[in-house]
């Protein structure tokens, strides 16, 4: 009897010895060829006891029973440069993954292999030279003010700016955001974000779900030659795959990511596994407005997944998308005075929506190569109504429909990539994307048009109104040249055609990299980028001859060349800098035929384009130029840093060949964020977290507002003639954030618990000046104030 309880004594020790431990795992692959490695040795670096596992036949590796919190791992092979992963952060709820890229050593010797730490400076895309740099869920999902939102976090990286708390758009060093590229899963897709205008590439509330991602990448300039139809920068984001070992669950909530469920686990006979999330405005079920800027309330969902079918004979195929829509309606005897996007007298009701289907099929040929292909579909549609109140309040009062928009882009995508490592020392990429594109969008307006029927009003005139089909074929080819362990170049040449002005370009990329030392490097990149006008533009009508004729369809892509030149240094275990100088030559942007302020390039800076732009010519050129800072702390010792400074300049020419300040000219941004962790309980199985954002800027140049002419005209009339002269007060913004993480003794389960407070010192940073057509004056409107953000996560 005693010996039976002394086995069952045990026994629960071991159980809950076991469950107040954790899982790490995930693969290992050759970084140029991305080919699983076999028997890459896999270390849990700081254990009471040695612990280490190889990889399988896949390059899979699972570490079992290791201690919560963060630890470090690292991996090794034969022949390649080892790498250490620091800060995994392990809990009793969810399985913590990684996936490790080894690169072969320049000399391959059996006997030797180089130590490297592992770098979140650099891309994830190997053959990215400059001006880039990898992101992870976990930074996503920690920085203050981030709201759970890709785009948010872009805005703390060196050469973004983005002073405006009402949308995410990512305005990188001094580029329109029209110039952001959005890639999922290797395939370009439509603005990722709810309530998004036709033509952006911005919204208030994204549609990608942080749970969902892995690390990605994000590239602000000089990007490789893979990377097409954009001239401001790339975001390239990636799903993780789901735990393919076991079920697994997330419950959340947040005041702006809203109410969402993840489930993920095994998938079918081959390792497969899904992954699928569903999130849902938590406002909406409340009814309360939008965080501030508005007392409308938004409705909104999205659903994403990943369903990964694993290995066989035929390669690997996965299924990955999202489907999203959101629909807000601001009632004028509801709006208040300083409503960010709506006025008294009218009712505006906006729904839009958004989906990506892929299918995406990856091969191994022979023991160093591979071919992915991807054929996706997606759409973007919005529709937005307005009525206006004509004598409100009064006896006279009537209705009538001012605003009538309906756009739906639909998109079918197919791409390609071979890949392969021809050596150690030389990597080739070669592939095309080609997309077909179905444009149907109307727009019709009264807003500045005559009263040619004589009834008092001015009449509902079609500014676009077209169903067209387009096709861009975009073929690459890029390589990388490890000339010696210390000097590499990236190269190559990315081309574009368009069936809608059968316009062909062909764009040169290059990127050198070259080691001074162990810890410090020099770094120079070369590109020439094309983008065509946005479709907003392309498709506006003009009457000639009593005809609607698009009078900007023909337009050539706009031009531009980067030039960037970087510094790097390693100032310690943890710590590094990086200091990038670059110059933007940009042309053939599109101008008003006769002398005019107006450029292509001052679009993408809220909700809406110029719709009375036509007969548009590409003489319109450009320029932005600065310099970066970048001091990081990697998370180590329980806390971690970021200050990032981007001074820089951004400037047009019209038609009339004045040089302008762009809107996105903002001159300097200066966002310094710092974290701490605090182990708490005996066990030291919980976290105590702090958090906290400081953001400075310059504020964003406009164009003042004609109030005479206004007044007379009954609508706000800028004077273009001083286009973008004045500038908006210095922005400021203070956040902070605090909360516990709390593992489970006996169970794998996992609480989090956050508030983040934003803008703690409830600072007017100015959002707009705009004219009041009922009180006849120019009203300045505020930014969002004080808002506390909360949320809530549980996983098991």
């Amino acid at each position: 009897m005693k010996n039976f309880l002394l086995v069952v004594f045990l026994c629960f020790q071991v159980l809950v010895q076991g469950q107040n431990n954790g899982v790490i795992k995930g693969s290992v692959i050759d970084k140029q060829s991305e080919i699983p490695l076999v028997g890459a040795t896999v270390e849990l670096l700081g254990a009471e006891q040695p612990t280490g596992v190889s990889t399988d036949i896949d390059g899979y590796f699972k570490l079992q029973n290791v201690p919560l919190g963060r630890r470090a791992v690292r991996v090794s092979f034969v022949g390649y440069e080892s790498v250490t992963i620091p800060n995994v952060v392990v809990t009793s709820g969810k399985d913590a993954v990684i996936n490790i890229a080894l690169k072969e050593a320049f000399n391959s010797l059996e006997e030797i292999v180089i130590s490297s730490a592992t770098k979140k400076d650099k891309a994830i895309n190997t053959l990215t030279s400059v001006s880039a740099r990898q992101f992870s869920l976990e930074e996503v999902t920690r920085f203050s003010g981030g709201r759970a939102d890709v785009g948010r976090l872009a805005a703390n990286l060196a050469g973004v700016s983005s002073p405006d708390d009402s949308r995410n758009d990512i305005v990188i060093r001094g580029n329109s955001p029209v110039g952001l590229l959005w890639r999922l899963e290797g395939i370009p897709i439509p603005n990722p974000n709810h309530f998004a205008a036709f033509g952006s590439t911005g919204g208030p509330v994204s549609a990608v779900n942080t749970n969902m991602l892995k690390n990605s990448d994000f590239i602000t300039s000089a990007f490789p030659a893979e990377y097409g139809n954009a001239i401001g920068g790339v975001f390239d984001l990636g799903f993780r795959k789901g735990n393919k070992d076991e079920y697994e669950y997330t419950l959340q909530a947040g005041a702006f990511s809203g109410l969402e469920a993840m489930a993920e686990g095994p998938l079918g006979k081959n390792n497969g596994s899904f992954l699928v999330a569903g999130r849902y405005s938590l406002v909406g079920l409340i009814g309360a407005g939008a965080g501030g800027a508005s007392s409308a309330t938004p409705n909104y969902y999205d659903i994403s997944y990943n369903i990964d079918f694993g290995k066989s004979k035929f390669g690997n195929f996965s299924l990955f998308g999202i489907f999203g829509n959101s629909d807000i309606d601001f009632l004028g005897d509801s709006i208040d005075d300083d409503d960010l996007f709506a006025a008294e007298d009218e009712d505006l009701f906006v729904k839009s929506g958004l989906g990506v289907f892929g299918l995406k099929h990856q091969i191994t040929i022979g023991e160093s190569s591979y071919l992915k292909t991807i054929v996706s579909n997606s759409f973007t549609k919005s529709d937005i109504f307005s009525d206006r109140y004509i004598n409100k309040n009064t006896a006279q009062e009537r209705v009538i429909r001012y605003l009538e928009a309906d756009n739906i882009e639909d998109r079918w995508s197919f791409s390609t990539l071979f890949n392969s490592k021809l050596s150690n020392k030389n990597t080739l990429r070669a592939g095309v994307l080609v997309e077909s594109f179905n444009i149907d969008t109307t727009l019709k307006d009264r807003e500045g048009q005559p009263d040619l029927n004589n009834d008092l009003d001015p009449d509902l005139v079609t500014i676009r109104d077209v169903d067209e089909n387009m096709t861009i074929v975009q073929p690459f080819v890029q390589g990388q040249f490890r000339f010696t362990e210390n000097l590499t170049l990236n190269a190559g040449l990315h081309s574009q055609y368009s069936t809608l002005n059968e316009q062909f370009v062909v764009e040169p990329r290059a990127g050198v990299n070259y080691k001074l030392s162990k810890n410090h490097s020099l770094s120079f990149g070369y590109g020439l980028h094309y983008q065509p006008i946005s479709p907003a533009i392309l498709f506006l009508n003009e009457n000639v001859n009593g005809q609607s004729v698009q009078t900007n369809k023909d337009l050539d892509f706009v031009q531009s060349n980067h030039f960037v030149l970087g510094y790097d240094a390693k100032l310690g275990r943890s710590w590094r800098s990086k200091v990038e100088v670059y110059y933007q030559d940009i042309s053939n942007a599109a101008v008003e035929p006769f002398s005019s302020s107006y450029s292509s390039l001052t679009e993408g800076a809220d909700f809406e384009f110029d719709d009375n732009r036509v007969s548009l010519v590409n003489d319109g050129t450009g320029f932005n130029r600065g310099i970066e800072l970048t001091l990081e702390k990697f998370f180590s010792d329980g806390y971690y840093g970021l200050l990032t400074t981007s001074f820089f300049e951004s400037k047009y020419k019209g038609s009339d060949g004045v040089e302008r300040n762009t809107p996105f000219n903002n001159g300097y941004v200066v966002n310094l964020l710092t974290g701490r962790e605090f182990s708490i309980g005996k066990s030291g199985k919980d976290v105590l977290f702090f958090d906290t954002r400081v953001s400075f800027s310059g504020g964003r140049y406009y164009t003042p507002i004609d109030l005479n002419a206004s007044v007379q005209a009954g609508f706000e009339i800028l004077q273009e003639d001083l286009a973008f002269s004045q500038q908006y007060d210095d922005y400021f913004r203070w956040d902070l954030k605090f909360g516990i993480k709390l593992n489970s003794k006996n169970k794998k389960q996992s609480h989090q618990f956050y508030l983040d407070i934003q803008n703690v010192t409830d600072r007017d940073n100015v959002f707009v000046r705009r004219y009041n057509r009922l009180t006849n004056e120019v009203n300045q409107v505020d930014q969002i104030g004080f808002f506390p953000d909360f949320g809530y996560r549980f996983q098991f």
